[in-house]
């Protein structure tokens, strides 16, 4: 089970779902030990895949997989692609700032990047929030034994609320209890509770 906490997957991923993750499909690791199963599946283009990050392997992001091992990323004016392919962006996949940095100008490579060949044994992911996303573009490609799990499902899904009340002790939750019991309904973005992570 993973919860998103972040904006870098809007509106694929909202923060504040809570998602399953498969970590059989690309081979789940055997508890306590570096060794891991045989997986029936490899990571694919347009797949939203879980990943430990390589700076801190005891943190777990989500990004959406957009090369594979051997072919050419090139990211131009925004627009992404693939062995010299234009791609399509993915349905919920979104743009917010409508600036295209210039390559040579600080984060440029947001806007314009490469062409650079992935690596074999790596893939290179990025986040649908295509302005708003710390990934692949920055900080390089991801291992391919980094990659833990597919996106499942989105078994719940709770909007953040900043008048809630935050926790500042044992004494302050009874009011966050209260709080979020009188405003589950409204809290709870019933919608997307059993979709699949597309």
């Amino acid at each position: 089970a993973y919860q998103i906490p972040a904006a870098s997957m809007e509106d694929t991923l909202l923060v504040g779902d809570f998602l399953i993750g498969n970590k059989l499909a690309y081979g789940a690791k055997i508890p306590m030990t570096e060794t891991r199963l045989p997986g029936y599946h490899s990571p694919e283009n347009g797949e939203v895949v879980i990943f430990r990050f390589a700076h801190d392997p005891e943190r777990e992001f989500i990004k959406r997989c957009v090369a594979l091992p051997g072919q050419t990323v090139e990211i131009k004016d925004k627009v992404l692609y693939i062995d010299g392919q234009r791609t399509i962006d993915p349905e919920r996949s979104k743009y917010i700032d409508p600036r295209i940095l210039p390559k040579e100008s600080t984060n440029g490579v947001r806007d314009n990047y490469g062409p650079v060949t992935v690596p074999p044994e790596h893939y290179f992911l990025v986040g649908d929030n295509r302005d708003n996303s710390d990934d692949s573009r920055f900080w390089g490609f991801v291992p391919r034994d980094l990659i833990v799990a597919r996106a499942g499902l989105i078994y719940f899904s709770w909007a953040p609320d900043p008048d809630a009340p935050t926790y500042k002790g044992a004494s302050s939750l009874p009011d966050i209890v209260l709080y979020n019991l009188t405003h589950f309904l409204d809290r709870v973005r019933w919608s997307r509770i059993a979709k699949s992570v597309n």
